[in-house]
């Protein structure tokens, strides 16, 4: 007599075991990466702020990248995403971070959310993130993104980032991920008093020198300078214009010159 056995297909039981116990491979070592990540690039650069620390090594950074680039998402530099923008290095989004010294109950404004990292960083550290991206179709996708990993405590709506959120106002924090020649009104005046604010400013795209405003008063502000940074440029009606030369001076450089 001939007996047949089951085997399992493509979407039997075997296959999904297999498919689940190689996916918990992939997020080991990817967080075995993130931790090597913290340490080499951020920790050993002098952030040592523990809360800061903690929130980078919990954030899965391979998820806010192109697929194709997820191999990179580790390393000390930035990636090109969608609409001609970038995933700024670990590092200077930890040292942006770091400056804005978020605190559990703050609200932050986010101007550039690009791929929704650094804002889902910030989600551990504040209690409300708001963040604004010029680019539709990182909006969605940031938006999408966030959802779907669980940051329920971040909004991210598609507009002018140099006008700020002025129905949200005031915040305790904004950081704002890409240069402009001066630091908007509108996001001085939606700053709380006692706010920081953390933006790269330079007289041309792709050359900033990153400052942050510490809010004293109504027209009282005080600024002190981290570093030579370079980023994309802060289109809108309170920064640059819309300018095809301008954008690929820009393009694909969010690298900190930090060291």
């Amino acid at each position: 007599m001939v007996t047949s056995r089951r085997i399992a297909g493509p979407a039997g039981p075997l296959t999904r075991r297999y498919l689940v116990r190689r996916r918990r491979v992939v997020v080991a070592q990817f967080a075995r990466q993130r931790a090597h990540m913290v340490a080499r690039q951020i920790a050993a650069r002098g952030l040592t702020d523990a809360r800061l620390l903690a929130a980078v090594r919990a954030v899965p950074r391979e998820c806010f990248v192109p697929p194709h680039l997820r191999a990179f998402a580790y390393e000390d530099g930035p990636l090109p995403i969608a609409a001609g923008q970038t995933i700024s290095q670990p590092y200077i989004v930890a040292l942006m971070i770091d400056a804005a010294a978020l605190a559990p109950g703050d609200r932050v404004l986010e101007i550039g959310a690009g791929s929704g990292y650094a804002a889902a960083v910030m989600s551990r550290l504040a209690a409300e993130i708001l963040a604004v991206e010029r680019h539709a179709l990182l909006a969605e996708e940031a938006r999408r993104c966030l959802g779907r990993l669980g940051y329920g405590n971040v909004a991210v709506r598609h507009g002018d980032g140099t006008l700020g959120w002025p129905e949200a106002a005031p915040f305790d924090a904004i950081v704002v991920a890409a240069g402009g020649p001066e630091v908007p009104g509108p996001l001085r005046r939606q700053l709380r008093i006692g706010g920081r604010l953390v933006m790269p400013v330079g007289a041309r795209p792709g050359s900033q020198r990153l400052v942050r405003l510490l809010r004293r008063g109504e027209e009282d502000f005080s600024e002190d300078a981290l570093g030579l940074v370079s980023f994309v440029p802060l289109i809108g009606a309170e920064g640059w214009a819309e300018d095809p030369a301008r954008r690929d001076a820009g393009r694909y450089q969010a690298r900190s010159e930090v060291e």
